[in-house]
């Protein structure tokens, strides 16, 4: 027997969904029989496999995380109006991080006589979840909602759906429908569909007049600068940014990055910025033409600012106004706004960058020639600054000392990312190969320091969510991990290494619970790094920004009720806890114990990726840092 359940699932199928993350409930009869029925034809197989997830949040940033590594959705199914609620600030990251999932929800049957139809209203819970507008939750995030309603309509509306989800401005799209609709039997036998006929919109290219405009003021330009904060998530766009960097000269700097868009030791590097007051790139005030391009934000008006004689142009592949994925305020004044895909765009500007602008002014000119030499070689400088103050960062432990006995910290963000990198680059050796290594940062008041000390040379090998809502990194792991396993077998891309690296925060919004469990069930091993300074740093860094002398400004993390101590968790046990023994976990960083120091963070770091990469369990290194 085959119902609408039936035709739905094999709908995913279908369309390449290959993951469904789960979270059942009463809406769901048919979805579960249907699952049982195919393991038994099909050997124990089902389509598409399925992911249990004891969280709605955990489910919806695991399939974040998959989407993220594959460039393919994966499909999340939650229980009617409060699992949808609980999807919870997942929701804002795949809206925000423009990742296409398709997230399905059943409801309450409307029909209260068994006699009259399958799957009516039997349990009490059905009147109390039946809500007049279920979409209405979470509809100003999603591209695409829809209430399917019968049987024969069903892969029409998964086709629209994922047609829409993959089509720039990507992100989440959301269907449900009523218990009794999703029981209704469907006579004949299930049959292929073809969502080859469903495709995303094809990306785009700049007109030729904005692309010779725009080469012609970067050609011409005395000191150029490029933003971008996501042109990274299209692996095929970094080259051509290096390209058009290296043609010229030019300076790229990643504001608020969510993907690799630059390698760190290309010398025309010029940093990472979260936007605080004088945190952006000094080339910001000088710079006399600005391309962004795949940015959220380029800068902050009352914090940093460009000159008001720049010539700013602005590129995005979806949403150059940000009518999609922002409200209210978002101004660049800009010369240009276009809606290009980057890959494609920057092709073209160096190829007219190459051939000359409409005045015949090319690279062979010589005041242009020399101005890129020039810069070229300022900017070289600069970078190699750049990196003897990392490095002087890292090497630099602080000095512990207490007149009633040892206290204090004993280790820093950089000592931890500096090891951290160290001791992976160290593996690589003993390996025998480069070990194919994803980071994903969601250190949140330790961004900036991460991005940099990490420094990423490869497209894809750190990601973060894209959003600004908290627990997404413990489950994006497994997620990655599972899509890491489709990349391998399809391209033979896979991940050695996976490192979650999150604050004490937002670790514990990550619901470790549910994903240490699901690691473990799942066998996706991950490291994760927790940066323990105590509580939440963030709140209390936008509370000085406002009142900087204030009350607060003298009040510790603990009286201002954004700490956690003076007894903080057991964060690493509890990964051990909720993983029935599998997973390892061991705190570093404490004054005056064995795992204090360089040598004890050496050591305990270098035991957590022995044990993920030989063991294959995941592991925790719980770093106290400078309490707040």
């Amino acid at each position: 027997m085959y119902t609408t359940s039936s035709v739905f699932l094999k709908s995913l199928a279908d369309a390449g969904i290959t993951h469904a993350f789960v979270n059942w409930g009463s809406d769901h009869p048919a979805l579960l029989e249907d699952l049982e029925r195919q393991r038994i034809e099909d050997n124990g197989r089902t389509k598409p496999e399925i992911v249990t997830c004891p969280n709605e949040m955990v489910a919806l940033s695991a399939a974040q995380g998959y989407a993220q590594i594959t460039g393919k959705p994966a499909a999340v199914i939650v229980h009617v109006d409060v699992g949808t609620q609980a999807l919870a600030g997942a929701i804002h990251n795949v809206d925000r991080g423009r990742t296409p999932v398709l997230i399905y929800a059943g409801a309450s049957a409307s029909s209260t006589d068994n006699k009259e139809l399958k799957g009516a209203r039997n349990e009490w819970i059905m009147w109390m979840q039946d809500v007049p507008d279920q979409s209405a939750i979470n509809r100003q995030y999603m591209r695409y909602t829809a209430q399917i309603s019968s049987s024969s309509t069903v892969s029409q509306y998964v086709g629209r759906a994922l047609q829409v989800a993959t089509s720039d401005p990507k992100g989440p799209v959301y269907l449900w429908a009523r218990r009794e609709v999703m029981e209704e039997e469907v006579s004949q036998p299930l049959k292929p569909l073809e969502f080859q006929r469903w495709p995303a919109i094809e990306p785009n290219g700049l007109s030729p007049t904005a692309a010779l405009h725009i080469a012609s003021a970067l050609l011409t330009s005395k000191y150029p600068l490029i933003i971008t904060s996501f042109l990274g998530r299209n692996l095929n766009a970094v080259p051509a940014l290096i390209a058009l960097s290296t043609l010229l000269s030019i300076p790229v700097v990643s504001t608020c990055p969510s993907a690799v868009n630059f390698p760190f030791s290309h010398p025309f590097f010029a940093g990472v910025s979260f936007l605080a007051p004088g945190a952006h790139t000094p080339h910001l005030p000088a710079a006399d033409t600005i391309l962004i391009i795949d940015c959220e934000l380029p800068w902050i008006p009352a914090n940093n600012a460009p000159s008001p004689d720049a010539r700013v142009f602005v590129l995005d592949g979806g949403d150059p106004l940000k009518t999609t994925t922002s409200t209210g305020s978002w101004h660049v004044s800009a010369e240009m706004l276009c809606r290009a895909d980057a890959e494609r765009a920057l092709e073209q500007i160096i190829e007219v960058v190459k051939r000359g602008d409409e005045r015949g002014r090319n690279l062979d000119d010589p005041a242009i020639s020399k101005d890129v030499v020039t810069r070229g070689r300022s900017l070289k400088v600069r970078h190699e600054e750049m990196v003897r103050e990392l490095n002087e960062a890292e090497a630099a432990y602080p000095e512990v000392h207490s007149e009633s006995g040892v206290s204090g910290a004993t280790i820093t963000v950089p000592n931890i990312l500096g090891v951290l990198r160290k001791v992976i680059q160290h593996a690589t050796s003993s390996h025998g190969h480069a070990l194919r290594t994803l980071f994903l940062n969601e250190s949140i008041s330790n961004y900036q320091t991460a991005w940099m000390h990490l420094r990423p040379e490869v497209p894809g090998s750190v990601i973060s969510s894209g959003g600004s809502s908290l627990g997404w990194a413990l489950a994006a792991a497994v997620g990655a991990h599972i899509g890491g396993e489709i990349k391998e077998k399809k391209e033979g891309r896979g991940y050695d290494l996976i490192v979650a690296i999150v604050g004490d925060g937002s670790y514990m919004f990550g619901v470790p619970s549910s994903a240490y469990w699901m690691a473990q069930k799942y066998k996706t091993p991950f490291l994760t790094i927790i940066l323990n300074n105590g509580g939440w740093k963030s709140p209390k860094l936008s509370m000085l920004g406002v009142h900087p002398d204030g009350h607060g400004s003298r009040a510790t993390g603990e009286k201002l009720t954004v700490g956690f101590g003076p007894d903080c968790p057991d964060y690493a046990q509890i990964a051990v806890a909720s993983s029935a023994g599998w997973a390892w976990g061991k705190r570093v960083g404490v004054a005056g114990t064995a795992d204090s120091g360089k040598e004890g963070l050496n050591r305990v770091i270098e035991q957590g990726v022995k044990i993920v990469l030989e063991e294959r369990r995941c592991a925790v290194v719980d770093c106290v840092i400078q309490s707040i």
